[in-house]
C-alpha cells in the first residue's frame, strides 16, 4: 500500500469482479445498438479500458475533456478541454465517467451531449458519492456508491498522483492538506 494511503476502500479483485458485472449489463442492454462509450478525461482512462473489454459487442470509443475542478475543489465553472472527434447524432451514447460526485460537470455534458442528437445518452460512473450531490443527476449504471472520503487510485487522483494505484484508497487528509 502507498505510504499516502489510509486505507484500502476498494481491493483489485473487488474492481475486477464489479467491471464484469456491469460489462454483462451494458451488453444485454445494448446488444443490437452498437453504442458509442464517451470517456471523460483523464480520470477514466484505466475504467474505460477495463469495462469496454468487458462488453464484447460491437462499439466504438471517443473521448472528452471536461473539468471544474482544482486541486479537491470544483470550481463551478465548467470547461469543456477536448470535444468529440465523431458525430453521435442518431447513436446510442453511453458516457463514461470515474466519479460522480457534484454532478456539476456530469450535468452540463449531459446536456451538451444531447443538444447533438444522440439517440440516448446514458451514464455509467465507476463511483457515486451522493453526499455530495449539487445537481439533479443520476447514473444509470454505477459501479461502487462511495462516502464522503478523498478517494484516489485506479484512475483517480490529487494533483495528478495515484491514477496508477490498482485498487481505490482513501487519501491521508495531510497528503491533500498540504
Amino acid at each position: 500500500m502507498h505510504d499516502s494511503i489510509e486505507r484500502v476502500l476498494l481491493t483489485e479483485d473487488q474492481i475486477k469482479t464489479r467491471i464484469e458485472e456491469l460489462g454483462r449489463e451494458l451488453a444485454a442492454d445494448y446488444a443490437d445498438k452498437n453504442p458509442i462509450f464517451v470517456g471523460i478525461l483523464k480520470g477514466v482512462v484505466i475504467f474505460f479500458a477495463d469495462i469496454v473489454r468487458a462488453v464484447p459487442i460491437p462499439c466504438q470509443f471517443d473521448f472528452m475533456a471536461v473539468s471544474s475542478y482544482s486541486g479537491t475543489n470544483s470550481t463551478g465553472i465548467i470547461k469543456v478541454k477536448k470535444d468529440l472527434s465523431a458525430d453521435i447524432e442518431g447513436r446510442h451514447v453511453v458516457i463514461l465517467e470515474d466519479i460522480l460526485d457534484s454532478g456539476l460537470t456530469l450535468k452540463y455534458t449531459t446536456e451538451y451531449l444531447k443538444s447533438k442528437n444522440p439517440a440516448s445518452v446514458k451514464i455509467c460512473t465507476f463511483l457515486d458519492k451522493p453526499e455530495r450531490r449539487q445537481s439533479d443527476i443520476v447514473a444509470d449504471y454505477i459501479g461502487f456508491t462511495v462516502p464522503n472520503l478523498f478517494v484516489v487510485g485506479y484512475g483517480l487522483d490529487y494533483d495528478e498522483e495515484y491514477r496508477n494505484l490498482p485498487y481505490v484508497g482513501v487519501l491521508k487528509p495531510e497528503a491533500y492538506t498540504k
